[in-house]
C-alpha cells in the first residue's frame, strides 16, 4: 500500500507540474528584461574560467534547491539571527558551493533590469548553461519562477536522497517529486561532472564488496579510514571534466564511487537502463534534457506568489 501511495502521490504532482509548467515560458523576460539571459552567461563564463568546478556545483545548486519545497531558491537563503535556512541540513552542511557566483551574477542582472529576474530562474538557466559548458545537451529553460520567502531545514534533512539511500528509497524520493525512475537515473548521470567527499564514500569503499578492488584501491588513497572527510574523489574518475555517458560505465564495472551510484546497477529494476546509457550516450542526453526540464517544474511559484528577491540570500 506505501508504493500505491506513493505513486498516486507522483501522478498528483505530475498534474501539478504541468499546471505550473503552463505559466512558465522561455520567452518570459524577453520583454521585460531583454538583456537578461546574456548578462547571465557573461558572469557565469567568467566565473567558469576561474573556477573549473563551479559548473558542476550550480548544477548542484539547483537539484538541491528544487528538491525542497520546488525550485524557489530556497537554497539560497542564508541562516540569520531570526532565520534557519536548508544550507545547514545534513545533505548540505559543508558541500554546496556556488553562492558567491550565484550572488556576482544576480547584481549583475540587477543592474539591468532591477526586481525583475528571480533567483530561482537564475540557478536554474545556470544549471543549464553549465551542462552545454561542460559538453552536456541543451533543453529549453522555461523561465518565469518566483523566490520564496520560506526554506525548510527539515524538509532538506528529509527530502534530498542521501549517498547511502538504497534503490527503492531512490526511486520513491524521486517519484514523490512527480519524476519517473527514468528520469533518477538519468538524473543520477549529473555525477559525470561531479565530485564526492570522502565521508560520504567511506564506508563504501572499506565495506561493501561490490566495487572493483582497483576502484577501491584508488579511493582508500584519497580517503583514509578515520579523518580526511572532506577529501574529494571524482565521481566519473575516467572523464572527471566532461559531460557524458561514462559514469554508467562505471558503474557496469562495479566502480560507483557512492552506494547510492552502485545501486544504479546491482541486480535492481534500474540495470537495463544503465546499461542503455552506457552504450548509447545520445538516449542518455535526451532522457537527461527531458528530466532537467521535469525537475525544473517542480512546486514552481509563479504569478503574485513569493517575491523576487533583490540579493537572492536573503528576502526582501
Amino acid at each position: 500500500m506505501a508504493g500505491a501511495s506513493v505513486w498516486v502521490q507522483a501522478i498528483l504532482l505530475l498534474g501539478v507540474a504541468a499546471a505550473a509548467s503552463a505559466q512558465l515560458s522561455a520567452t518570459f523576460y524577453d520583454a521585460s528584461c531583454p538583456r537578461a539571459m546574456a548578462t547571465i552567461r557573461a558572469a557565469l563564463g567568467a566565473a567558469g574560467f576561474r573556477d573549473p568546478r563551479i559548473g558542476a556545483s550550480l548544477l548542484r545548486l539547483h537539484f538541491h534547491d528544487c528538491f525542497v519545497q520546488g525550485c524557489d531558491a530556497s537554497v539560497l537563503l542564508a541562516d540569520t539571527a531570526n532565520f534557519t535556512g536548508e544550507q545547514g541540513s545534513f545533505p548540505n552542511r559543508g558541500s554546496l558551493r556556488g553562492f558567491d557566483v550565484v550572488d556576482a551574477i544576480k547584481a549583475q542582472v540587477e543592474a539591468v533590469c532591477p526586481r525583475t529576474v528571480s533567483c530561482a530562474d537564475i540557478l536554474a538557466v545556470a544549471a543549464h548553461d553549465s551542462v552545454v559548458a561542460l559538453g552536456g545537451p541543451s533543453y529549453t529553460v522555461l523561465l518565469g519562477r518566483r523566490d520564496s520567502t520560506t526554506a525548510s531545514l527539515s524538509q532538506a534533512n528529509s527530502d534530498l536522497p542521501p549517498p547511502s539511500a538504497d534503490l527503492a528509497s531512490l526511486i520513491s524520493s524521486f517519484a514523490r517529486k512527480g519524476l519517473t525512475t527514468t528520469d533518477m537515473v538519468a538524473l543520477s548521470g549529473a555525477h559525470t561532472i561531479g565530485q564526492a567527499q570522502c565521508a560520504n564514500f567511506r564506508s563504501r569503499i572499506y565495506g561493501e564488496p561490490n566495487i572493483d578492488s582497483s576502484a577501491a584501491a584508488s579511493l582508500r588513497a584519497i580517503c583514509p579510514q578515520s579523518g580526511g572527510d572532506g577529501a574529494l574523489a571524482p565521481m566519473d574518475a575516467a572523464t572527471p571534466n566532461g559531460f557524458d555517458n561514462a559514469y554508467f560505465a562505471a558503474l557496469l564495472s562495479q566502480r560507483g564511487v557512492l552506494h547510492s551510484d552502485q545501486q544504479l546497477f546491482s541486480g535492481g529494476s534500474t540495470d537495463a537502463l544503465v546499461r542503455a546509457y552506457a552504450s548509447n550516450a545520445s538516449q542518455f542526453r535526451a532522457d537527461f534534457a527531458a528530466a532537467m526540464v521535469r525537475m525544473g517544474n517542480i512546486g514552481v511559484l509563479t504569478g503574485s506568489q513569493g517575491e523576487i528577491r533583490v540579493t537572492c540570500s536573503k528576502v526582501n
